[in-house]
């Protein structure tokens, strides 16, 4: 055995984050008080590791907390947030890596696992992982493939992306890891062509797509324009991935009734929810994380129901540094009561945009990461789109939406008109709306090269 798999303590992993039957059984029988003294051993425990944590220190003595001032998850919210923007100030501050990976992190012989997040928002985050945690990441992704419905006989076809990015690595490991299933790592479109991407489905039987839903959703259009019909020449059963607002069903439709499921985390976490086979939000991983939906203006905790912030607390994450009160800056709902699985865990609407790309158009605000799934309900339109936001010579906002047609007709008033009608309805404020022919927004989108395709073009 290396040792990295030495450090990474695999067994202990699976009896301390049980998946396949054992997480039914054994976190599903979990009472909510047992779940919260579960999280208190471990939230005490990356207390202990933070305070060590040059990153921590410096934040934490900065607002006036000592050691011994935080006792429990009662006073989890005595602790600042922080964001990725304070990531990158301790990156520039501390080079190459920032102060957050703390002195323990090199210690010799310490395996680490470095990737970057995409650079969608910015410069890209240096990501650390330690053995045991990078592990215990996989297998908590493992346990929601397998909870959606993943078996032994599948072949995954799989369009995360490599390079630096964690994508398609992560995917990678907790399939191969944790589960029998067969795996195709195609990734982006810029490392295997849409065209061939297709081929290699149809020719080894993939039944299981996982990914992005843009990509996902752009692979049927490729597959028709081959000739093949999603559904019928390829046989997909289930597509898990990442959704916003109604993807699913327009993703099911599009592949012949697939069964598609949610699911959410970021780099820094791993994952933190997933969709169960119920498709009543998502069960958030709570013996893994803390996840509080938080204000984005003051860092205050919202009311149930009410939308804000993805904050989350990763309760394994300190081999290398620990994530405390980490801002994803992802905007979503804690749903009310208990799903219908009976399961002990809160749940998430899913994602709902990004309140660092919202845009506010006379007092409503507009999250163009959401505006694909209404533009997916005309038929006229293929689904490809990205947003232009200028500030007029009054001082407004405006803001346009380029989108692609279905087919070389992108000067017809009547989709044009149509789809600027249906975007005011839903969005609650009128926005311009240009069309243009099938792929003129890939220069823009980058959705052949990048996991997640840029939608906002930002001029201000």
């Amino acid at each position: 055995m290396t040792e990295f798999f030495r450090q990474a303590e695999v067994e202990n992993n699976t009896k301390d984050y049980p998946i396949g039957e054992n997480f039914k059984k054994i976190i599903g029988a979990l009472t909510r008080d047992e779940l919260r003294s579960l999280q208190e051993r471990r939230f005490m425990g990356l207390v202990r590791k933070a305070w060590k944590n040059p990153f921590y220190k410096r934040r934490w003595h900065g607002i006036g907390l000592e050691p011994g001032d935080i006792r429990g998850l009662d006073d989890l919210q005595k602790i600042p947030t922080f964001s990725k923007s304070d990531l990158m100030e301790s990156v520039e501050s501390f080079p190459p890596f920032g102060d957050f990976v703390g002195p323990e992190g090199w210690q010799v012989n310490r395996r680490i696992v470095m990737h970057t997040t995409s650079g969608t928002t910015g410069a890209p985050q240096p990501l650390f992982y330690g053995p045991r945690d990078r592990e215990i990441q996989n297998l908590l992704l493992a346990r929601a493939y397998l909870f959606q419905g993943l078996k032994t006989t599948d072949t995954v076809h799989s369009v995360y992306g490599f390079g630096m990015v964690n994508g398609g690595h992560y995917i990678r490991e907790a399939i191969l890891h944790y589960t029998n299933a067969l795996l195709l790592s195609a990734g982006t479109g810029l490392e295997t062509r849409s065209e061939q991407q297709i081929d290699l489905m149809r020719r080894y039987g993939v039944n299981v797509i996982v990914g992005f839903a843009d990509y996902i959703m752009k692979l049927a259009e490729v597959a028709r324009q081959m000739g093949l019909e999603p559904g019928v020449d390829l046989k997909i059963r289930m597509i898990s991935g990442h959704m916003a607002g109604d993807d699913g069903p327009s993703l099911s439709e599009t592949w012949g009734g697939a069964e598609c499921f949610d699911w959410y985390g970021v780099g820094d976490t791993g994952i933190i929810a997933a969709e169960g086979p119920d498709h009543n939000g998502l069960y958030i991983w709570e013996d893994a994380h803390i996840v509080e939906i938080i204000d984005p203006d003051t860092a205050e905790p919202v009311a149930e129901g009410v939308s804000g912030n993805i904050c989350d607390t990763v309760l394994f994450k300190d081999s290398v540094y620990p994530i405390i009160r980490f801002d994803t800056k992802d905007v979503s709902t804690m749903l009310p009561a208990q799903g219908d699985l009976g399961l002990p865990l809160r749940r998430l609407a899913g994602f709902q945009g990004r309140s660092d790309n919202m845009v506010k158009l006379r007092g409503i605000n507009v999250y163009p990461t959401g505006i694909g799934v209404i533009l997916r309900e005309i038929r006229q339109l293929n689904g490809e789109y990205f947003c232009r936001v200028r500030t007029e010579k009054t001082g407004a906002d405006s803001m346009s939406v380029v989108c692609e047609t279905a087919t070389q007709r992108s000067n017809n008033i009547q989709i044009k008109k149509r789809t600027e009608t249906v975007l005011r309805q839903k969005l609650g404020v009128g926005v311009e709306v240009i069309l243009v022919d099938p792929g003129e927004t890939a220069k823009i989108t980058q959705i052949n090269a990048r996991q997640k395709p840029i939608r906002l073009v930002d001029e201000r």
